[in-house]
């Protein structure tokens, strides 16, 4: 019955993506602009778009085959656990690890290809009304939010009945370990993916806005600035192809923790093994209702009614998952995740703990990133007496606004525990991923509606279709904020699960703080954080400069470009862009796949441990600052655009520029791809625990 339900929910996620899809390509194009040659501005720029974003993912693609291929063999070869029933765990781990990798790739392209598609259509139905512009917006978004769900779902059931019916069926635990190989495919391919778009499209931001907007005072989207097509193309891979894959990976990486954690308990049981998998099913029609009952029909309802969805997604899933729970979870008191007497009540508070508390960050981080509230117009106003004091504000708010939602995953964690052990721990990550479906069509609806306003203004649409779109954009704005402290908070919960299912794994029964090998790797693992976040940051400078030189050389060698009677070079910038990205993303992200196997190898179990837990902590803090620093000083900046503080063309404006420039790597690119080092470091850790246990420690047992 419960494998019925998951395939059931599957299938009606793929086919939910399907439906949006069609909703989207419905939009004529053609019939919707004003005049043949607004339709063939509109064509040939929304081409240039697609192409570039395209033309990145292919390349970007094509690299990670080549990782892909390299760290399969690499888990084939060191994954020997002799203690596993003659089965080559290596080898089918490193299959999991290849069909995981390959449908979050998957899951990216389709994402991408129809927000592509989806920005041109939200431009042209935002002339009919601003209701149509948010509906198509919407459903551009509905298409990745519920494909990536879909696939997920049945991705990871597939590769379990697989495992499971090729496998020898007393080996459940080790099937599950095998199966954690999907989630480490999933979650290498995101943190490239987030690593690379992140610098493409801050590289491209960067140089479009000191250029453009400072030196040569500009509009954003202008069509002059020749860094204006890579800066839309990066709005795509960065916040649709990046965070799908984050949370994609999110997903496998909370549910295969939950179930290796469970497998010795529930190892006659396959409903009960199953049940966080099937609880994740619930967020799919959850979602789908809050995203179909609302519409937006003024500028007044756009951000509310995105919220509503949200909020209503979150309502239901946790009014059903109750009955969910205790139907497939035995209806005694059992012992699970290191605690006696759980209870399928109490397994379903974990969940609910992390459903709550993933809303509530969520709303946290509006709070202090919106200007509709008062932290980011303390921000504003802070521009008025220069950048350096702008710079200050966003940095305090960004600290301040880590505390209270690492409280709030504190909370979590002492109530899942209490009710179900650490197991309860990977199911409250659930709870908090369980409404992916729709934060995700939330989240990519952000670059549909900033790339729709970036095509009204390219093609001289109008100011009436401009002011819609930017209404449109300022929601999304913020609700990708939102989405990026979600992803945070998610990632915080999965990689402690997944620490848990290591040290299960492991068989450590406990870690000694005082261990000088613990504490050794609490600051190496700390270090880890500080390296990952200079590194990011680094390569965003390093790709703007090439950025800011093209723009700046294209400014001054095309006659006619500032006076608009001359075309700029954008196929140029793209590349710069591209080129960059491939090159910067590989020393971050190897540096993140390795250190797990090298420090296991050479330094055994425990230093490992410490390590995890020692990035762990660091990068949440570092995550949450960041991304909400960055998310107040772009805001700070719309709140002057839109004629606060003087607006446009005033030094505040200016300053408000700049510090929305120190803040593009900090909330797209290092903030959110921290929170892929944790995931990635912890499943890497459980995926190699056989190696670590039987080959690590080689420096550690030379020593007296």
């Amino acid at each position: 019955m419960v494998v019925e339900l998951i395939v059931t929910c599957g299938v009606a996620s793929l086919a939910a993506a399907v439906m949006f899809n069609m909703r989207v390509q419905s939009v004529s194009v053609e019939k919707g602009a004003a005049s043949p040659e607004e339709f063939e501005r509109l064509t040939t720029i929304t081409k240039a778009i697609r192409d570039g974003a395209m033309a990145f993912l292919f390349r970007e693609y094509r690299t990670l085959a080549v990782f892909i291929t390299l760290f399969a063999l690499v888990i084939a070869i060191l994954i020997d656990d002799p203690h596993t029933l003659n089965v080559n765990e290596g080898r089918y781990s490193a299959v999991a690890f290849v069909v995981g990798a390959i449908t979050s790739i998957l899951a990216g392209f389709i994402g991408m290809r129809t927000a592509t598609a989806g920005n041109v259509r939200t431009a042209v139905s935002a002339r009919e009304s601003l209701e149509k512009g948010f509906l198509t917006a919407i459903n551009a978004g509905a298409v990745m939010g519920f494909g990536l769900s879909g696939l997920a779902v049945l991705g990871m059931l597939g590769c379990y009945l697989a495992l499971r019916y090729g496998l020898a069926a007393e080996a459940p635990h080790t099937i599950m370990e095998i199966l954690s190989g999907f989630g480490l495919g999933g979650s290498s391919v995101a943190l490239f993916a987030r690593v690379g778009g992140g610098i493409y499209t801050k590289a491209a931001d960067v140089g479009a806005d000191l250029v453009g907007k400072v030196e040569a005072g500009i509009p954003e989207d202008d069509p002059r600035n020749p860094a204006v097509i890579a800066d839309n193309v990066g709005d795509n891979v960065g916040d649709v192809a990046g965070m799908g894959a984050d949370l994609f990976g999110s997903v496998a990486e909370s549910t295969c923790a939950a179930m290796v954690i469970g497998a010795l308990t529930f190892a006659d049981n396959p409903p009960a093994l199953l049940y966080p998998l099937a609880i994740s099913c619930l967020g799919i029609p959850s979602s789908f209702l809050g995203i179909v009952l609302f519409k937006a029909r003024s500028e007044q309802e756009v951000q509310g009614t995105l919220k509503k969805m949200l909020m209503l997604a979150t309502i239901l899933m946790a009014i059903a998952g109750y009955p969910l729970t205790k139907y497939l979870l035995p209806a005694e008191p059992f012992d699970l995740g290191g605690k006696v007497g759980v209870t399928a009540t109490g397994v379903y508070l974990s969940f609910l703990s992390g459903l709550i508390s993933g809303y509530l960050i969520g709303w946290l981080t509006e709070y202090y990133t919106s200007h509709t509230y008062g932290p980011t117009q303390e921000v504003a106003k802070a521009s008025t007496t220069g950048t350096a004091t702008n710079i200050i504000y966003g940095l305090a708010l960004g600290y301040n606004s880590a505390v209270v939602p690492s409280l709030l995953i504190a909370a979590t964690v002492i109530i899942a525990v209490s009710q179900a052990g650490v197991y309860g721990i990977a199911l409250s990550a659930i709870g908090m991923l369980g409404t992916i479906s729709v934060a995700l069509t939330i989240d990519a609806y952000g670059p549909v509606a900033d790339n729709a306003g970036g095509l009204a203004e390219m093609a001289h649409m109008g100011a009436d279709i401009r002011k819609r779109t930017d209404v449109l954009d300022a929601a999304g704005n913020t609700t990708a904020a939102m989405g990026k402290g979600f992803a945070i908070g998610s990632a915080a919960l999965t990689a402690l699960a997944l620490f848990s299912a290591y040290v299960t794994q492991c068989n450590l029964k406990e870690i000694n703080l005082l261990d000088p090998w613990v504490m050794a790797g609490l600051l190496v693992g700390g270090a880890l954080t500080c390296a990952f976040s200079a590194m990011t940051m680094r390569s965003v400078g390093l790709a703007a400069l090439d950025m800011i030189e093209e723009v700046r050389r294209q400014f001054r060698t095309i006659p006619g470009l500032m006076e608009g009677t001359a075309t700029a070079e954008y196929a140029k910038c793209v590349d710069i862009a591209t080129q960059a990205s491939l090159r910067e993303m590989l020393r971050p992200g190897l540096m993140v796949v390795f250190t797990p196997i090298i420090v296991g190898w050479l330094f055994g179990p425990t230093m490992l441990a410490g390590v995890l837990i020692g990035a762990l902590i660091t990068a949440v803090i570092f995550a949450i600052s960041m991304a909400n620093s960055g998310g107040s000083w772009d805001n700070a900046k719309k709140y002057i655009e839109s004629g606060a503080l003087g607006g446009r063309g005033t030094e505040a404006h200016k300053a408000a520029v700049v510090g929305d420039t120190v803040g593009d790597p900090f909330k797209d690119t290092s903030g959110p791809a921290l929170n892929i080092l944790i995931k990635l470091m912890a499943i890497i850790s459980l995926v190699f625990a056989p190696f670590v246990v039987n080959h690590g420690g080689l420096i550690r047992n030379m020593l007296p």
